[in-house]
């Protein structure tokens, strides 16, 4: 039976619908990555609505150490899932089953590792994150909750990816939409009935993060392609460092974010400091600017995710046509997303900003700035990140980091720092416009270089074939 569901599974990856393939993989993947950065925008929502932008402030300096810990959970969750694909359309389950068994293994480790690590060096990281003597109070009552969901959400994050690799999107989905349904429905509950602010907030999550983790540690039983078994839950240090070596983009794509976080705090409090508007306005007001896109980036890498094992399956197959078809329709579909995107991020970005709390002038004026100067250039977003994966997903991690660290360390970090020194506090929003087109054309010479190689591969094979 599991032979049989195996030879239609390959058949489905080289020869299915194209269309239809990708849309089963990620439209389930991208409700999943949507739903799992719901989670600090509901917080957000509701901690503005009751406790105000110093509340929202605070949460946003909590934030890098959350981006952190999804990044080593994706380190080794996608570095799992890519390796495993390609595995699998080499028809060897049995190394792919080893994979598996040690991303789980250092996913438990490692969720250990940031709890202990949080809360020894708790207020000293939150300081450094860009906390202001306003916004530190409620900053240390919420991460003192949610780190104790830490080990749930890197173990769920890590897992579901491999779960998606294994050909159950849906399920991935529904063990992320469960969790954040929960979160949602006790946000309010503890916020506004209980009177608990942002340790409420921070409870809701918790709650939400543990329950999405049963549900995906309860997959452990059920996998398509391997028979799970407790003698693959052994250490490897070959196997370790090969899915490493895959994940490392994902990795430093969260490292990046967690960067720009932080730099961006510390400057908007310097400057801010010396606007008009103050420290904890800029810092709230770009807080939402980037959980907001944090949505729309989800959507794109759910979209590339759900198309990762088709294209780790054909290229480890050989299938370069089909590889280069799967790439560019990705790239149209994630395309198009980010161009709706950036229609709401430049039309209306009014009905957005009033969901988390209606503030001073200043604030609105500022957060209006932050959502049409920062987000200016974001409907290259879906070729940018869509071919940071493509390259993750073909076993060429050195390509992804560079693309990475091009779109979010080389280029804007520095303009971040740059910019304020001459126009002020303004200059951080100016920092993504700048960084964002620089970081395209490297991404499109890269991209050209890449798809010339494939087709000089794919026509020797047809000349030797």
């Amino acid at each position: 039976m599991m032979a049989e569901s195996k030879k239609t599974c390959d058949n489905m990856m080289e020869n299915g619908n194209l269309g239809n393939l990708i849309m089963k993989f990620a439209v389930p993947c991208v409700i999943a990555m949507v739903v799992n950065s719901l989670y600090s925008i509901v917080d957000q929502i509701f901690i503005g609505q009751g406790v105000g932008y110093v509340g929202n402030a605070a949460t946003n300096v909590t934030f890098p150490l959350v981006v952190l810990a999804i990044g080593f959970s994706l380190l080794l969750g996608d570095g799992a899932a890519a390796f495993y694909s390609i595995k699998l359309g080499e028809n060897n389950k049995e190394e792919g089953s080893k994979a598996i068994g040690n991303a789980i293994l250092l996913l438990g480790v490692l969720g250990l590792i940031f709890l202990s690590v949080g809360y020894i060096f708790m207020e000293n990281m939150l300081w450094s994150f860009g906390a202001t003597a306003a916004n530190i109070s409620y900053a240390l009552d919420y991460m003192k909750i949610i780190l104790i969901g830490f080990p749930f959400m890197i173990f769920a994050c890590g897992l579901n990816s491999i779960i998606r690799a294994d050909g159950s999107p849906e399920y991935s989905m529904a063990a992320m939409i469960v969790g954040a349904v929960i979160n949602i429905i006790l946000d309010p509950i503890f916020i506004f009935i209980f009177h608990m602010g942002v340790t409420g907030a921070a409870i809701a999550t918790v709650i939400g993060q543990i329950i999405s983790c049963i549900i995906s540690v309860s997959y452990m039983r059920k996998f398509k392609n391997i028979n799970f078994k407790r003698s693959i839950l052994k250490f490897d240090k070959n196997i370790s460092k090969t899915i490493m070596s895959f994940g490392i983009s994902s990795l430093i794509t969260q490292v990046a974010v967690t960067l720009i976080i932080i730099v961006s705090n510390n400057a908007l409090a310097y400057y801010g400091a010396e606007s008009i508007y103050g420290s904890d306005i800029p810092i709230s007001s770009m807080g939402i600017v980037m959980k907001v896109n944090e949505i729309l980036i989800s959507i794109v890498i759910g979209i590339a995710v759900g198309g990762q094992p088709i294209l780790g399956y054909n290229y480890g197959a050989r299938n370069f046509k089909r590889v280069k078809d799967t790439y560019f329709m990705i790239i149209k579909i994630a395309t198009i997303v980010s161009i709706l995107g950036f229609i709401n991020f430049q039309f209306f970005p009014q009905s957005i900003i009033n969901l988390f709390g209606q503030s001073s002038s200043l604030y609105n004026e500022f957060a209006l700035k932050s959502f049409k100067i920062f987000l200016m250039l974001c409907p290259f977003i879906g070729f940018e990140l869509t071919t940071c994966i493509f390259f993750q997903a073909i076993g060429e991690p050195v390509k992804a980091i560079i693309l990475t660290l091009c779109k979010q360390t080389f280029f804007i970090i520095p303009l971040m720092i740059i910019l304020p020194r001459f126009i002020g506090v303004e200059g951080v929003l100016y920092a993504g416009p700048f960084a964002e087109g620089i970081s395209v054309l490297c991404t499109l010479i890269f991209t050209v270089y890449e798809m010339n190689k494939l087709n000089k591969i794919d026509e020797e094979l047809k000349f030797n074939g």
